[in-house]
């Protein structure tokens, strides 16, 4: 490897790049610090992002480093050679974040779950609730009360219940009207 070469400004990029391919670490040091901030700016008017221009500028210079005895330059500029490849890693990184999004699309949302104390919450109200009805229910008169159990809790037709409590249809019908008026009040009371 020998020793470094001296670095000095006035060296062009080529010959820096030749010398960073030999193993002169001041040289490659030399073109970072030349071509970093074009770089940078170059990769921020791509993305638009802060963050995003000084990763992309990491990864081009990452790249540099890596392929430093691999690439011949073909001009005295290394930016060209640059400019190229922090573009077709802000491709590669834009290409990559719209499938990302596509996928985070495809994600169905995710079930609502209902809070534990919600549940209970009802669950008291409608015994609650519950309770009031029967309790409505026992107050009203017998008749009342018997064709009430019969067609609205126990879903029986009123043809049925005629049948069964050895009276006419009207009359089962006169009593659920006056049955349901009355629960309705009494619901409205509590």
């Amino acid at each position: 490897m020998g020793a470094p070469l001296e670095v000095v400004d006035d060296v062009g990029d080529s010959d820096l790049w030749l010398r960073a391919a030999r193993g002169d670490n001041a040289a490659f040091t030399t073109l970072f610090e030349r071509h970093a901030q074009s770089v940078w700016n170059h990769t921020y008017r791509l993305t638009g992002s802060w963050t995003s221009a000084e990763d992309l500028t990491s990864s081009t210079f990452l790249i540099a480093w890596r392929k430093r005895g691999k690439v011949v330059l073909v001009r005295d500029s290394l930016l060209p050679w640059l400019y190229t490849v922090a573009g077709n890693l802000a491709r590669t990184e834009y290409r990559g974040a719209n499938r990302r999004l596509r996928l985070l699309r495809r994600i169905p949302d995710p079930p609502v779950v209902s809070d534990h104390a919600d549940a209970v919450a009802e669950q008291v109200d409608g015994a609650e609730r519950l309770r009031q009805v029967i309790d409505a229910v026992h107050a009203l008169p017998r008749a009342q009360r018997q064709v009430v159990e019969l067609c609205l809790l126990g879903d029986l037709p009123i043809a049925d219940a005629a049948e069964l409590l050895e009276v006419a249809e009207v009359t089962v019908r006169a009593h659920l009207s006056r049955a349901r008026a009355q629960l309705r009040a009494l619901m409205e009371e509590k």
